[in-house]
């Protein structure tokens, strides 16, 4: 007999039986039939549970239940439910949740003939007890960072068995996280990760659930230790992969987490200033600029290792040109300029002036506001598979500046512009760390081989669009470039330049990179702005007909 192409796990434990049938309907109704359903029963005191499912499965043999005869918890009762599984994939089912009647069919069709697919992941909303639908989780494609801070994937998961076998199934280490444990383990040797940008699953917010609202029993008041073991399965990941960094969690917001620095060594960083020396007001004081944003740098960071290199026109007061040396002393790098404004070019020779292992790409109208922004920046950069790192910039009066790049039409954007400076957005989007197509030049890093790899910025962008398109480059390398939301300096922007973006500028754009950024990867197609539709992300799907379980009958 063929083996399955899908083993749905699911352990249950005291379901309460409209709840059991409800959950054990939506698999019955899926319009792709080749799978089978492992329940495993964790000795519920309640018979009624084993009931059900026997009686479904005396109806459907696709059905398969083990009895514990101790109970031991969901990682004892999931490991049994995989021992069951004889399906080239795994899927993850939780005992009171429902799937789309199409969620099999959609992910078989993700993974086609494609035998490189290790993981698939969908969309998923919640429904209360009634059943009604609520709050859909609109995903971005494969973002390894964000999964560091979120485990986002959630529902519906869908795993190689083969590989789910090869790195030791379920951890009871990891008690409450155990599903996120697994997907960090199996994705560390994925070849390939798919979206299927749908809501497949439904997740009931019932009393005592996680999905719960905390005033209802939710959230940590029902799983406390799940947070905590969030905490561990990340830095377990971490220590793992070589990351240097410690894994805390969100004092509010649960399911949120950071990663602090922990740095093994201090590489030499070049940070990378152009500047005429333009003068503003900021705070109702008149600076000269790049003297404000060296000063802060000086001041305020943490980071002992770097350099600071000002690539200065010809123009520049000799006056800022000296405050800048009492500024900076030995740490500080000049570099004349006597070309013709362009933004790029200026970069690319205090690049070729800079000594560092990494480069900070920063405007001269940036203020620091985390001391520990190099350590942060280099916690990422030393990744070998990242290429670039920017971070949270407010405007002047603490609204959001800058949090993260998003394209629409293929043309860039920053989402949220002019929010508060500490709105989470949407899912939490600006308060994990998270990988796009792009981040912001005017607070940059990069790795020094990297950016020799892809040839700096390209001057032929002299104004606008050259860091996105710098990104992009990177991008196309095989790296990956992060937002780290807890990186927060202040961006007194268009200081130094206008903002405005020359039709010629958005077409060439365009033209090299429409391919590559519409749809943005790391949006979602029922997003617009970065915020959810009025559309029901879900509507496009056909339902079945309802079938009606009973105990002994359909």
């Amino acid at each position: 007999m063929t083996a399955p192409r899908f083993s749905i796990v699911t352990p249950v434990y005291q379901t309460p039986a409209p709840v059991l049938r409800d959950m054990l309907r939506s698999v019955l109704r899926q319009s792709f039939g080749d799978w089978e359903l492992c329940v495993v029963d964790d000795a519920s005191p309640d018979l009624g549970v084993r009931r059900i499912v026997e009686s479904v499965a005396a109806i459907d043999p696709r059905v398969k239940l083990g009895v514990r005869e101790v109970n031991g918890g969901i990682v004892d009762a999931s490991n049994d439910a995989l021992a069951m599984a004889t399906g080239e994939f795994v899927a993850l089912l939780d005992h009171d949740d429902k799937l789309h009647p199409d969620a099999l069919r959609m992910v078989d069709a993700a993974i086609g003939d494609d035998h490189t697919v290790d993981y698939v992941y969908t969309d998923e909303d919640k429904i209360d007890e009634k059943g009604r639908h609520a709050g859909p989780f609109l995903k971005p494609d494969w973002s390894p960072d964000r999964f560091r801070t979120q485990m986002y994937t959630c529902h519906l998961s869908v795993l190689r068995r083969s590989l789910v076998e090869e790195v030791g199934g379920f951890d009871a280490e990891f008690e409450g996280a155990q599903d996120w444990d697994l997907v960090l383990r199996v994705t560390e040797r994925a070849r390939t990760v798919r979206h299927v940008p749908r809501v497949l699953y439904h997740w009931r917010g019932i009393e005592g659930s996680t999905a719960a609202a905390p005033e209802e029993g939710g959230g940590e008041a029902a799983k406390p230790w799940a947070f905590e073991a969030g905490t561990r399965a990340i830095q377990a990941h971490c220590d793992r992969t070589g990351v240097e960094a410690r894994a805390v969690r969100d004092a509010e917001d649960l399911g949120v987490y950071h990663l602090e620095p922990a740095l093994r060594s201090n590489p030499a960083v070049s940070i990378v200033i152009p500047t005429n020396g333009q003068r503003r007001e900021i705070r109702y004081q008149e600076v000269t600029l790049v003297e404000h944003c060296v000063r802060s740098i000086i001041t305020d960071s943490t980071y002992p290792n770097y350099e600071v290199v000002v690539v200065v026109d010809s123009a520049t007061p000799k006056a800022t040109i000296s405050a800048l040396q009492d500024i900076a002393g030995d740490r500080l790098v000049l570099v004349p300029f006597d070309r013709t404004f362009n933004f790029a070019a200026k970069i690319n020779a205090g690049a070729v002036r800079a000594s560092g292992e990494h480069l900070v790409l920063l405007n001269d109208d940036i203020e620091v506001s985390t001391d520990d922004w190099m350590e942060r920046m280099v916690m990422y950069s030393s990744v070998p598979e990242i290429g670039a790192v920017g971070g949270r910039l407010l405007l002047e009066d603490g609204r959001l500046q800058h949090g993260g790049v998003a394209f629409e039409g293929g043309l860039p954007g920053h989402p949220y512009y002019g929010w508060p400076g500490d709105a989470p957005g949407y899912a939490n989007s600006l308060k994990v760390a998270r990988n796009l197509l792009a981040v912001t030049g005017a607070c940059l890093m990069t790795p020094r081989d990297v950016f020799d790899e892809v040839g700096g910025l390209a001057v032929t962008y002299p104004i606008n669009y050259n860091d996105v398109d710098y990104c992009l480059k990177v991008r196309e390398c095989g790296r990956r470039v992060v937002y780290d939301p807890d990186l927060v300096m202040h961006h007194f922007e268009s200081s130094s330049r206008s903002s405005d973006v020359a039709d010629w500028e958005k077409e060439k754009l365009l033209e090299r990179w429409r391919g590559a950024t519409d749809p943005d990867p790391y949006s979602n197609p029922y997003l617009h702005r970065e915020m959810p539709t009025l559309v029901a992300a879900f509507a496009w799907a056909r339902r079945s007909p309802r079938l009606r379980l009973r105990a002994g009958r359909i």
